[in-house]
């Protein structure tokens, strides 16, 4: 192979909850070779502050899990990955106690860890019935990484490599046999060679000008799928998280400081200016969060408002320090002190619902390669994410897509260089620059949480502009991370808005105002590389 080029057995694509447990879940035998833009401690999941959803009191159930999920997913869940996913949860939070996660208990802690699953302290959130949230005080994510990426660094058979972006997928006779990815380091596209690709790139929220999600959630993995020929599922369902900080100094402040829905769990009530609750829903606060954001978003359109606020008066000080120390510590640093104060919020972009259609093992449609994660859309989710399901997915995904991917053989046949002979470098950088502007200003302004059929026509006409010209001077220029970055988002802002376009209803996180009935069919959205080629002739 050409020096440059990398050779292993599985290459897993993020380094988050999802490739984690992939890579922990491959082969021993096997060379697992784990690309990464940033460290896994700046990973979407460990920001995830409230949990992971598991049926663990006696009186709650798998059943009753399951059975939330639907309800929050609209009619859109698949009810067997649901079923499956709410049976596996037990087991997975006592996998992961093994793993080193020390999940909250309730005192005292004389037993190990992972013993006694009884012992977990469990909160709830927004549309769960009962309390069934393991948690590990306000930094759940953060502790499950840390134990992931210390289990997976003694481990001989995988090699993390950080500081690469992926571009593309490698395909070879119908069948994925690799990718290319730029090493930022060396300023080059090296070939990487595998038997199977595993994608845990995380969502897209930064095709918003407002999200709670990394900058680097730019929806590589969907993007890279839907060019390689895969179908897509899904894309307009798109969860606005509620409480969102709204600050006002930084109203946009790169990477959105979020404030858990366990918040409401205890007793926080989202407020307007005059400490009127906004939400008018049997569940209160606790409505599932498309619910939530729609009231909010109703209410801000309604008086001109900047922001709500949540109000932390249900409790003393000393109870939210001791529940949520993280954010409380966070917002203390910014000079506002719940609960004497009122906390100003928005709501943000959060998670995709959608993306490569995959089954329950991660496989997509191409051959040899798997999507886990928010990369991916099992169905679980359907029109509405179930708060703290998403975690509990890519562990439970993650850790089948590694043993599925195991069992792929050996191939072949190895990609080629990359191939840089007709490209020159950059002449007028100020085009990403500019259109990775105006794509996230027209995302919120015209595709956000309310829709309506006009605004959705005038982001089809914007976004495929700037992915025609970002597609021009991706093919005729070097590449770098924003290139890379604004090409996917433009990808997937295009597969949003169809997907928008083409669902005639308003059901889960989609509400397009000039439909908003219900259809009594629920059916998924797919889309397809032929589609937009059809269209185009």
């Amino acid at each position: 192979m050409p020096e440059s080029a990398i050779d292993c057995d599985i290459a897993v694509v993020g380094a988050g909850a999802a490739g984690l447990s992939a890579a922990l879940s491959v082969a021993p035998n096997l060379r697992v070779l784990v690309l990464a833009k940033r460290p896994p401690e700046c990973s979407a999941t460990a920001r995830a502050q409230g949990g992971m959803a598991a049926a663990l009191d006696p009186e709650d159930s798998p059943e009753a899990h399951v059975q939330d999920t639907l309800a929050a997913g609209a009619g859109l869940c698949r009810e067997s990955v649901a079923r499956q996913i709410a049976q596996a949860a037990p087991e997975t939070i006592q996998w992961l106690a093994k793993q080193g996660v020390h999940f909250n208990s309730h005192p005292p802690r004389s037993h190990p860890p992972h013993s006694n699953l009884s012992s977990i302290a469990l909160a709830r959130e927004g549309g769960h019935r009962a309390r069934r949230i393991a948690h590990v005080d306000d930094q759940t994510g953060r502790a499950i990484i840390r134990a992931l990426f210390a289990r997976a660094r003694r481990r001989d058979n995988i090699n993390f490599q950080v500081g690469f972006v992926a571009v593309n997928l490698v395909v070879h006779n119908g069948k994925c046999i690799g990718l290319y990815a730029l090493n930022r380091a060396a300023g080059k596209v090296q070939a990487v060679s595998a038997r199977a690709v595993i994608l845990a790139c995380g969502g897209a929220g930064k095709v918003y000008l407002y999200a709670t999600t990394p900058d680097d959630a730019t929806g590589d993995g969907a993007a890279m799928a839907f060019r390689a020929g895969c179908r897509i599922v899904n894309m307009e369902f798109v969860q606005f998280h509620p409480t969102c900080l709204f600050h006002p100094t930084h109203p946009a402040p790169p990477e959105a400081f979020l404030i858990s829905e366990a918040a409401r769990g205890e007793g926080a009530r989202i407020v307007n200016a005059k400490g009127e609750s906004v939400v008018d829903h049997p569940d209160g606060d606790l409505a599932p969060r498309d619910v939530v954001s729609r009231a909010m978003d109703s209410e801000m359109k309604k008086t001109g408002a900047d922001c709500l606020y949540l109000d932390f008066s249900a409790h003393r000080e000393s109870f939210w320090k001791k529940r949520f120390p993280a954010i409380f510590a966070g917002l203390h640093d910014l000079g506002i002190h719940p609960p004497r104060d009122r906390v100003p919020i928005v709501p943000a972009a959060h998670y995709s619902c959608g993306g490569a259609l995959a089954d329950l093992d991660g496989r997509a449609d191409l051959p040899r390669l798997y999507a886990v994660g928010e990369t991916a859309g099992t169905g679980l989710h359907g029109a509405n994410r179930l708060a703290s399901n998403s975690l509990l997915e890519c562990v439970v995904a993650g850790r089948r897509a590694g043993a599925a991917a195991s069992q792929e053989s050996a191939v072949a046949k190895k990609p080629r260089a990359w191939d840089e002979r007709r490209i020159s470098a950059p002449d007028e950088a100020v085009v990403v620059s500019h259109n990775w502007d105006e794509l996230r200003r027209v995302m919120w302004n015209y595709v956000g949480v309310a829709r309506g059929d006009e605004r959705l026509a005038r982001a089809r006409r914007r976004v495929e502009l700037i992915l025609e010209e970002t597609d021009r001077y991706y093919r005729a220029f070097k590449v770098d991370r924003d290139l890379l970055e604004l090409r996917n988002l433009a990808q997937c802002a295009r597969l949003i808005v169809e997907g928008a376009l083409s669902r005639r209803e308003s059901r889960g996180l989609h509400f397009n105002e000039d439909c908003p009935q219900t259809l009594p069919v629920a059916a998924d959205t797919i889309l397809t590389r032929k589609m937009f080629a059809d269209r185009a002739r």
